[in-house]
């Protein structure tokens, strides 16, 4: 009881320090480590760190929000991951139904438009079902949360160069001439979330110093907090270091 009460003092003292100029306009985060977690803690089944986990990212956003942190981007499923057996997937396959029929509810109290990126097309119906009537209850707002869905950085990035392709070849050009419209702020333009600014900060749980593609392109400047500690046990406390970093950091932006 005694060590609660002086996190929650440090806790306190960590959000009263915080510069609040300094602080990420867009956040990204890989939700990483829930069966880690479930490993560790002797869960029964991981269903269990599942649900754990998607409260702990009600939580976070609503860490956020306190903030006014204008755009975050969630990563909870690559397309890697749909090579997983089933008896994996399909427990984290129902724990994110249960979470996208919630978010519209909290995204109408952070004032937050919901959107849903990555190969859709790869999921099941139910899920990809649940994913667009949460984005169509709440498609506006202040803020914006990104959802990344069996999502792959190299497949956005080939995603946006087949489109530019496309809308160049439709708008009349060829050969040569297609080939001189092609530069990075015209790819940019087509990636899946290009209405949003980059990322300043991304964040990784489960102490893997990776990024595993997680927003391969718009990453190029942003900085990294890799926590040791897995998603489902990412404290409150974890979330205002990862800021103090972030906001104790000089960024050059490639000078």
């Amino acid at each position: 009881m005694a060590f609660g009460l002086l996190y929650r003092i440090y806790e306190r003292r960590l959000s009263a320090e915080l510069d609040r100029d300094r602080l990420p306009q867009h956040i990204g985060v890989v939700l990483d480590g829930h069966r880690r977690y479930a490993r560790e803690e002797g869960l029964s089944s991981y269903t269990d760190s599942y649900r754990v986990g998607m409260a702990r990212f009600a939580e976070f956003l609503g860490w956020a929000n306190q903030f006014d942190i204008p755009v975050v981007t969630a990563w909870v499923l690559s397309k890697e991951n749909l090579s997983r057996p089933p008896n994996e997937l399909d427990p984290y396959f129902e724990v994110l139904i249960e979470l996208f029929d919630r978010l519209p509810g909290l995204c109408e109290d952070y004032d937050t438009a919901i959107k849903f990126i990555g190969s859709l097309d790869l999921l099941p119906d139910d899920l990809v079902s649940a994913a667009k009537s949460a984005e169509e209850a709440h498609p506006g707002g202040s803020r914006r949360l990104n959802i990344a869905m069996g999502y792959g950085g190299r497949q956005e990035i080939v995603d946006a160069a087949k489109d530019l392709v496309a809308e160049l070849v439709e708008k009349g050009f060829s050969g040569d001439e297609l080939v001189s419209q092609i530069n990075s702020d015209a790819l940019a333009a087509h990636m899946y979330s290009a209405e949003v600014p980059d990322p300043d900060l991304l964040i990784r749980t489960s102490g893997e110093s990776r990024l595993s593609g997680f927003l391969l392109w718009q990453s190029a400047y942003a900085e990294f907090v890799f926590v040791d500690v897995n998603w489902p046990a990412f404290r409150h406390v974890d979330f205002l270091r990862a800021l103090r970093d972030f906001a104790g950091r000089s960024r050059r932006f490639g000078q």
